[in-house]
């Protein structure tokens, strides 16, 4: 199998990852599509947020049951399955569309549907890249599934923002659902020419196999501490997922809005890229530290003016700190657990970390809508204090609530670097073992002195 790795297997992940570039690219598109056409249909926070949690919260509870699958079936076949029968909900949400009238409730429930079938994909493909890759290409790989991930938000604003405005949501759906079959025939070109472990056949019982997968994560050494930490980020970073294309939209027109996030969503690639190269080796808990202070900071500044420029600037550097934090975390995850229960574990791990997103969705249109846009608008029960400071008007307090998340994630970095127990899963385990071990000699001769 380290053969195979060697010799074929980041060939074969570069097909994978270039079916995966081409689905985000597609989905990122009726993200950023959906998003504006909500907004301008209702002008309320809370069904844009509304829409964003029908996108979320099936793919993250359906995530730990799609892990055991993970481990037990083909993992491409999944991804496959995954990625056809996610496109019937886009497929119907185009055709309500087409008959016009369509309520957030119709979107929510097409986008839910998608949604589902969309989690069988996220373990398969992250216990497949283990399956492919030696540990030496962990850190490049993960680097580069940042570059497709960041493709979300670097090539489909702009390309959905133009689409939006000269033909309409329709068409993005139309491309949207294109994209699925050139992800498939990647995904099934591999399948065929690749040897797939051999599974254990056994009963299958999904309550043991989670259980299994939560034994796993409490066993390897830090890994449910950087979880929740992880959540926590999330948390904070859902708001500006939200929130943001309201706050941008106020001031300014759907097409450049689109043009904004291509050109701050910049930062992501120009990091992706040069993670890719392998430049990340050692430190991870440093660099990881670091990138979340840099992520708060500037999602800060991001939420502190109207100012276009300074949203720009503020944005790329936001977006260009985010794939360090995500290339040390999951390196550090991969090297904590054995690959052969990775699916399982992966799944919990998708549950809990993005736990905070689902409350941050809860959250951030509620109190956008009700409680801090209403506080900043003249006459505002904060316009004297708080407004004097970041102005007021009509999403002020949007921008508000991005500054308070991105305190709350200097808060979580200080966490971080102060962890003793995240700082041991950089320590290899050849090394922990030698440590382990004279330590226990030093013990055993400390109560033979003593006797």
């Amino acid at each position: 199998m380290d053969e195979f790795k060697k010799e074929d297997g980041f060939k074969k992940f570069l097909i994978i990852w270039l079916g995966e570039l081409i689905s985000n690219i597609g989905s990122g598109m009726t993200a950023f599509g959906l998003g504006v056409y909500v907004w301008q249909l209702t002008h309320s926070a809370v069904d844009v947020s509304m829409v964003e949690m029908a996108a979320l919260l099936p793919a993250i509870l359906l995530c730990p049951a799609a892990g055991v699958l993970a481990d037990r079936f083909d993992r491409r076949l999944l991804m496959l399955l995954g990625d056809i029968v996610s496109s019937f909900g886009l497929i119907a949400l185009l055709l309500l569309m087409n008959k016009g009238h369509i309520h957030v409730w119709q979107i929510c429930l097409c986008v839910g549907f998608s949604s589902a079938f969309v989690s069988l994909l996220d373990p398969a493909y992250k216990a497949t890249i283990t399956d492919l890759l030696t540990e030496k290409d962990y850190a490049k790989a993960s680097g580069m599934m940042s570059i497709a991930s960041s493709s979300k938000f670097l090539i489909s604003p702009i390309i959905g923002g133009l689409i939006l405005a000269i033909y309409g949501m329709e068409l993005i759906l139309i491309i949207d659902i294109l994209t699925f079959v050139v992800t498939v025939v990647a995904i099934f070109s591999v399948r065929k020419s690749l040897a797939v472990k051999s599974q254990i056949k056994k009963e299958m019982n999904f309550f043991k196999d989670l259980k299994e997968g939560w034994l796993i994560i409490l066993k390897a050494k830090g890994v449910l501490l950087l979880i929740v930490l992880v959540s926590a980020l999330m948390f904070y970073m859902g708001f500006i997922q939200v929130l943001s294309k309201p706050m941008i939209l106020s001031i300014t027109s759907e097409k450049t809005t689109g043009i904004l996030q291509t050109v701050v969503a910049c930062g992501m690639m120009v990091s992706s890229i040069i993670i890719g190269t392998g430049i990340l080796k050692r430190n991870y808990v440093n660099v990881m530290g670091a990138s979340f202070i840099a992520s708060g900071i500037t999602m800060a500044g991001f939420g502190a003016t109207t100012s276009m420029t300074v949203i720009i600037i503020s944005g790329f550097l936001f977006f260009a700190s985010l794939p360090y934090a995500t290339t040390c975390i999951d390196v550090l995850i991969r090297k904590s657990i054995d690959n052969d229960k990775q699916g399982r574990a992966w799944g919990l791990i998708s549950l809990i970390s993005q736990l905070g997103f689902v409350i941050a969705y809860v959250l951030a249109g509620i109190l956008a809508d009700y409680v801090f846009n209403p506080a900043l608008v003249e006459g505002g029960v904060l316009a004297d204090t708080v407004g004097k400071i970041i102005g007021t008007g009509e999403t002020r307090g949007i921008g508000f609530l991005l500054i308070l998340a991105g305190l709350g994630l200097v808060i979580t970095a200080l966490i971080v670097f102060k962890s003793k127990v995240i700082r041991k899963m950089e320590t290899p385990k050849e090394a922990e073992s030698r440590l382990e071990a004279i330590q226990s000699l030093q013990s055993k001769s400390f109560l033979s002195k003593d006797i």
